[in-house]
């Protein structure tokens, strides 16, 4: 048994790295989602309130129910949610080429959506028992597969559309299947999840109330970032093209940026979080937004850029710290703190845009755009409230 502990505490390098795969394998889908919409709009008339439908019937699936995925895991290991999960993703969307009306658009829309639900609350649980004592370095490994997953999704299935044509978009689903088979030759390892850490010895059964009030402050953290970056993401194009009337290209590569950046900055971040303190790191990196974001109304060319870098980099590196902290609040139910986190937070998060867009609509796109300069203000609040690292008994 004390062995067994002492494994389970280990950095395991090569283990994070597979399950980062599959992270990014997963997630590609969710990035091919958007792209695929235009050209599956057109084979089958869709009207633009069908295609939302689907957005939304995707949104549902794979977000918000999430944290449900995490109950099930907590009662129970259930590490087949990694490979199911990953193929259920990958494969149901690559076949939206195929069928010839609605309701089949939605059904493998909603069965591909459950797979990403079911595979990150076990995957975040799963990469939490091989870090060791660099928690959200580890943890960084495994979160920056996703990002990359959704960085190629428009790229992997735009060119398979533009140079083999829409047909052939089924080609899509061999990337799950090879994942399945590199993840067979680590299975033994990762099935090994039935005991208890070292860090949850001693660890009383009643969680108290004020773990409660620093889960509910860390979610309310989350939703307020996840408004912070798809605002951002959602409203840069508006502002650079329909206001200023500026080059389209251009407006996408400030987006390109920040969300690069975000990737160095996941990997770069985790280990000063690790050395800093998590609530530390978390409030530092608030603190910063609020200072940086005002920048991108004055700064302009390759400064403006090297601000949105900045902001990307640090906003999105929190992913990671706010994972592990949930995770070490709740530790016998790491899958609800991490559905919590990924899924239920980033979900909620993007009704964040719907409320600028009622903004945008009324006041104009740079009141929609300047509102978003507030909101770290009120994640540095609820970060600085946060009781963290949590009491043991």
């Amino acid at each position: 048994m004390n062995q067994s502990k002492s494994q389970e505490q280990a950095f395991n390098l090569k283990i994070l790295v597979i399950l980062s795969i599959g992270h990014m394998v997963t997630d590609i889908y969710q990035g091919a989602l958007p792209t695929i919409l235009p050209f599956l709009k057109d084979r089958l008339a869709f009207s633009y309130t069908m295609a939302g439908v689907i957005v939304l019937a995707s949104n549902f699936t794979s977000s918000i129910i999430q944290p449900l995925f995490g109950y099930v895991s907590d009662r129970k290991e259930k590490p087949l949610l990694l490979p199911l999960g990953c193929l259920a993703a990958g494969v149901c969307l690559s076949f939206l080429s195929v069928p010839s009306n609605l309701a089949l658009v939605l059904l493998l829309v909603i069965i591909s959506g459950l797979g990403v639900a079911s595979f990150h609350p076990e995957g975040y649980k799963t990469a939490s028992y091989f870090t060791g004592d660099k928690s959200a370095t580890g943890m960084s490994i495994f979160s920056v597969g996703g990002n990359l997953g959704f960085a190629l999704g428009p790229i992997i299935s735009l060119a398979i559309i533009t140079y083999l044509g829409f047909d052939f978009l089924p080609i899509m689903a061999i990337l799950p299947v090879l994942y399945v088979l590199l993840l067979s030759f680590t299975w033994n390892s990762l099935a090994k999840e039935k005991l208890v850490p070292v860090s949850e010895e001693g660890a009383s059964n009643d969680t108290p109330r004020s773990t409660y009030v620093a889960l509910i402050l860390i979610v309310g953290t989350v939703v307020i970032r996840s408004w912070i970056q798809m605002g951002l993401m959602t409203y840069i194009p508006f502002y650079y093209i329909d206001y200023l009337k500026g080059d389209p290209l251009y407006a996408g590569t400030l987006v390109s940026v920040f969300l690069l950046a975000g990737v160095l900055g996941t990997l770069g971040g985790a280990p000063l979080a690790d050395r800093w303190g998590h609530k530390e790191y978390l409030v530092a990196t608030m603190a910063l937004i609020a200072l940086l974001l005002p920048l991108i109304f004055v700064t302009h060319g390759v400064a403006l850029m090297a601000t949105l870098a900045g902001i990307g980099g640090i906003l999105i590196s929190t992913w990671t710290v706010t994972i592990v902290m949930a995770q070490k609040l709740l530790p016998r139910s790491r899958g609800i703190a991490s559905g919590l986190m990924v899924g239920f937070a980033i979900g909620t998060g993007g009704l964040g845009v719907t409320i600028l867009g009622l903004i945008a609509d009324n006041f104009g796109v740079p009141v929609a755009l300047k509102s978003i300069v507030a909101l770290p203000l009120v994640g540095l609040i609820f970060s600085i409230f946060v009781r963290y690292p949590p009491k043991r008994a």
